[in-house]
């Protein structure tokens, strides 16, 4: 029995996001014509027939939506939507770089509420999706520039927890993809788009879709082709040059700063042929810097080609036989800023030669120093790869060339199924193969530090081998020969540049992603109760996922090899991991009466690694008349650990500390100050990982007081805890009463526990912790030892500026459950369409408003309040009006993004003191990032056989709004920096 009100009619007609006039029309004709719709299931329930468009908040992008969007992409497509904005949850290539800490170069992934991409679940026709094997961290994603534009046909959003119908993942809900079929004819699409500056960023996309009957079947075929220009910071006046000029670095490119620590009068000093102006530190030095704007790029080109089939086919009268394939590959460039060098073992201020500064005129030696101009220069010595003594200097640089690597991704789906009746109940059961592969290589900007700091103490041959030592002399392999030395600080020289490329690498990364399934469902109905029918829907499911990420040799971080990746400013996770899983579902709809409605739902799942889990859900939906209906409900769902989160080997990264947190963690390493502190680790992945749980509740309401007026408010909460993240804080407490924790020098292999420095510089002085006794001869390393008296003598021993112990770096520490998260906010939709004797104009509304966002500080079990901060507007709206007549069809809609804090706490005090002079800050010494609103048009008019749609975003080319903290100087996930950009597409049927 299926029923559908005024109010239903009208809701499904408002939930089409962009332009709703169509949808609205076609439900007309279709309740005209009292056609009798296909026993469906839609996103959010595995039951068939039963009319839940009112009933939970689903918002469905249409065909019509997805040609109106102008989007050549799915990012594009959904990048606007409330649901998936806030946070930092949701990227695109504008995020990617070339290390590991990046977002992996040509990826996309969506988050919902903020929450994460690891937190919201991908489908395609209802079915998983494999995860991409390059993690963004150490979450793994789903990909969502593998799948191709041209085969969707709608995309259905349901931003509420969902696990109890679907699995794992779906904390913040879900986003199915629904594929074309039974497509019968023939379309070709081209589209080109470009920005209105100077510059090309072009995009161009052609794809090709056939459907015909072929086979007693129905084959519908598809190609596409996707070709994206890069986009350069450069490129636009507000991003060309740094927002505050002392946002530079120390280390520069080009020619190296002398590091103050070889100065006699402690200073930083630069030489001759800066290649910027010099700039004065907060010190009085002036020095040559870098600002990583001239090197960013701030969305990636992209190369993609897909292609694939939709088949389906009726073997019987009740049974039919579906298979979806498709293959999607892309290339992508990354770029990073320049690598800083530094000396063999990692420590700041790299060593040259004493013979450097020759080149310079006026540079004279006399004994232990070198007089440069003004300046005396220590001569101290220091150990050259080959193990030779040399005397010489330390500089402070970074490589001329970006880190630069290419990337490889492709991605294969295979689902193939048969459906029929049996007694009334519909059954589907289909296996699914679905593969995400990804080679990565450093084709540029990457060098070997051990062959780099042989070039400079000329032990480098010319095979690109490091030489051999017996006592003084040197010699290479068999038909090499020494290459000669090379000098940081000599430009422009073919020959000394050809030195440099002898020491040049090219890291490798392989990553394989593989899942294979199958299913089982039926759904029917139970008996009758109250007149109605009660139905329902039962499954089983059977999975297998494997992720593979490995990096070549030399650039995986090794105890043999002191943790020092081999090259330089580079580095990624080594991952293995897979996991059986199997599940048994069901779901019940109960009319308990001619208002009320129930959907209850439970799923057990089972994880070989972490156990089991059972998600409930309950739903109620009440319609006391044909135009109101409102809605509640509650879910339980969970996250698995990803794949990456279990089975990471050893993944270079940065962790924070929080000492106000933790007073031991203030005593001992903070000297009793508090603040925070950043420092290199080493994340290693933890097979006791438990799930991610979380509670979501969602309360609303759909009123239709006409055919044409619908309104949607929806309140929705989410509760998230147990998310796996590190915690360092934790590390250092531990590590003050556990033996175990605690380690003098680096964290043996196999172990975790923090690194303290048994070789600490103090200006020329140097201090060792591991012979620091307390009272009873003890040292750090015994379980007995009084780490009270330790530190004491400890501060006592050192110059009055120490005054905790010395961390070192790659502190070991594992991945925990350690997380928590709180999300709550409202969901405005007001949609009305005016029926004219000229045509129809539509008035639409979308406004999501964040009353909260909690989340624990990292590294703390401190709560702090996210919303109206650094990328958290409190409020994302969408106003659209659009006007259909006969063939002819346009819109103008505006986005809005509400202003938030500005994020200045990460900034120095040099900064801090610039944007004073500039007037920036407020009163109070803070700043907010002001609010945007940019519009979109379109112009779209059907031909008898064929379409053509113009589009431009942004039309009156706004710039992003200024953000003194982040290091681009705008929030690159939030705001856009292409400027006025406009799209032409032409579609002709056949």
């Amino acid at each position: 029995m299926t029923h559908y009100t005024t109010l239903s009619l009208a809701v499904a007609a408002a939930l089409a996001l962009n332009f709703p006039a169509n949808a609205q029309q076609n439900a007309e004709e279709n309740n005209a014509n009292e056609t009798v719709p296909e026993r469906i299931a839609v996103t959010g329930s595995r039951i068939k027939g039963v009319d839940l468009e009112g009933a939970q908040p689903l918002v469905v992008l249409s065909a019509e939506d997805i040609k109106n969007s102008g989007a050549s992409s799915l990012y594009e497509l959904l990048k606007d939507l409330g649901q998936l904005r806030g946070g930092s949850g949701t990227f695109s290539t504008s995020e990617s770089g070339a290390t590991s800490t990046a977002t992996p170069a040509g990826q996309s992934a969506a988050s919902l509420r903020g929450l994460g991409p690891a937190s919201t679940l991908t489908l395609i026709n209802g079915r998983r999706v494999a995860a991409s094997s390059f993690a963004a961290g150490t979450q793994n994603f789903v990909d969502i520039n593998s799948i191709p534009l041209a085969a969707i046909e709608r995309v259905e959003i349901l931003a509420t927890g969902a696990s109890a119908i679907y699995g794992a993942d779906a904390v913040a809900g879900v986003i199915n993809y629904i594929l074309k079929k039974d497509y019968e004819k023939a379309e070709v699409n081209l589209s080109y788009g470009n920005s209105t500056a100077s510059s090309n960023e072009g995009t161009t996309n052609l794809n090709l879709i056939w459907g015909q009957q072929v086979a007693g079947g129905n084959l519908t075929l598809f190609a596409d082709l996707y070709d994206r220009k890069e986009f350069r910071a450069v490129d636009r006046d507000f991003s060309r040059e740094p927002l505050l000029k002392s946002n530079y670095s120390y280390l520069p490119k080009g020619t190296p700063n002398i590091y103050y620590f070889s100065t006699v009068s402690g200073d930083e000093i630069a030489t001759p042929g800066c290649a910027t102006p010099l700039v004065t530190t907060e010190f009085g030095e002036r020095i040559c810097s870098y600002y990583p704007n001239e090197d960013d790029v701030l969305r990636s080109p992209i190369k993609s080609a897909a292609a694939g089939l939709m088949f389906n086919k009726e073997l019987s009268h009740n049974l039919n036989w579906q298979t979806d394939l498709f293959y999607t590959r892309t290339k992508s460039t990354a770029v990073s800023s320049p690598a800083p060098i530094n000396q063999l073992n990692d420590a700041e201020g790299a060593w040259v030669p004493e013979n450097a500064l020759d080149i310079f005129a006026g540079t004279t030696r006399d004994n232990n120093f070198i007089y440069f101009g003004d300046d005396e220069i220590y001569l101290d010595p220091f150990f050259s790869p080959t193990g030779r003594r040399l005397f010489g200097f330390q500089f402070d640089a970074r490589f001329n060339t970006p880190r630069t690597v290419d990337i490889t991704t492709e991605a294969l789906r295979l689902v193939s199924g048969l459906s029929g009746t049996y007694r009334e109940w519909d059954w589907e059961s289909a296996v699914l193969l679905s593969r995400s592969k990804s080679t990565q290589e450093a084709v540029a900007g990457i060098y070997n530090r051990y062959k780099y700091h042989a070039a400079i103490a000329g032990e480098l041959c010319s095979d690109g081998s490091i030489a051999s030592r017996d006592g003084n002399s040197l010699s290479c392999n068999s038909g090499a020969n020494l290459a000669g030395s090379y000098n940081p600080f000599l430009q422009n020289d073919a020959a000394n540049e050809a030195r440099l490329a002898l020491a040049q690498e090219v890291p490798t990364r392989d990553g394989l992603s593989t899942l294979y399934g199958w299913d089982a469902r039926i759904t029917g109905d139970l008996f009758e109760f109250n007149d109605q029918i009660v139905r329902a829907a039962f499954g089983a499911e059977l999975r297998r996922e494997k992720i593979t990420d490995e990096p070549s040799l030399n650039a995986q971080a090794r105890f043999e090899n002191d943790y020092l990746v081999d090259v330089f400013g580079f580095g990624s996770s080594f991952s293995t991991a897979s996991r059986n899983q199997a599940a048994v579902f069901g779901e019940v709809y109960v009319p308990l009466t001619a208002q009320v409605e129930m959907l209850a739902a439970g799923r057990y799942d089972h994880y070989n690694d972490f156990g089991g889990t059972f998600n409930p859900k309950i739903g109620f939906t009440y319609r006391p008349t044909d135009e109101l209906v409102m809605r509640a409900s509650w879910a339980s769902s969970f996250r698995a650990p990803s794949l990456t989160q279990a089975g990471v080997k050893l993944r270079t990264t940065t962790a924070r500390y929080d000492c106000s947190a933790n007073e031991l963690v203030n005593q001992f390493y903070c000297g009793g100050l508090g603040g925070t502190g950043t420092v290199n680790v080493l994340e290693l992945g933890n097979p006791e990982l438990e799930a991610e749980t979380s509670e979501s509740l969602s309360l609303g309401f759909g009123y239709s007081p006409t055919r044409n007026t619908t309104i949607t408010v929806d309140y929705w909460q989410f509760d998230h805890k147990k998310l796996v993240d590190t915690d360092l804080t934790a590390a250092m407490a531990r590590s003050i009463t556990d033996v175990t924790q605690r380690h003098c020098g680096l964290v043996p292999d196999g172990q975790t526990g923090i690194s303290l420095n048994p070789n600490l510089a103090v200006g020329r002085d140097r201090f060792n912790i591991c012979q620091v006794l307390d009272g009873q001869g003890r040292d750090l390393t015994n379980a007995n030892a009084n780490m009270q008296e330790i530190l004491s003598n400890w501060v006592n021993s050192t110059p009055a500026r120490v005054t905790s112990l010395p961390l070192q770096r790659d502190h070991v520490i594992l991945l925990d459950n350690v997380g928590r998260q709180q999300v709550k906010g409202i969901d405005t939709r007001l949609s009305h369409t005016f029926e004219l004797s000229a045509g129809k104009l539509g008035l639409d509304l979308d406004w999501t408003h964040y009353l909260s966002f909690e989340r624990n500080k990292a590294g703390s079990d401190e709560i702090e309040s996210l919303v109206g901060t650094y990328r958290y507007p409190r409020n994302i709206a969408n106003l659209r009006v659009s006007w259909r007549a006969d063939n002819f069809s346009t819109g103008l809609g505006a986005n809005y993004t509400a202003s938030y804090a500005d994020d200045i706490s990460r900034l120095r005090a040099r900064n801090l003191d610039e944007m004073a002079e500039l007037g920036a800050l407020d009163e109070n010494g803070e700043r907010d990032v002001s609010s945007w609103t940019t519009l979109r048009g379109y112009l779209g008019y059907d031909f008898e056989n064929a379409t053509i749609t113009f589009s431009v975003d942004n039309l009156l080319d706004r710039d992003p709004p200024k953000v003194y903290g982040a290091s681009r100087g705008f929030d690159s996930i939030n705001h856009n920096a292409l400027g006025r950009n406009y799209r032409l597409s032409f579609s002709y049927f056949f």
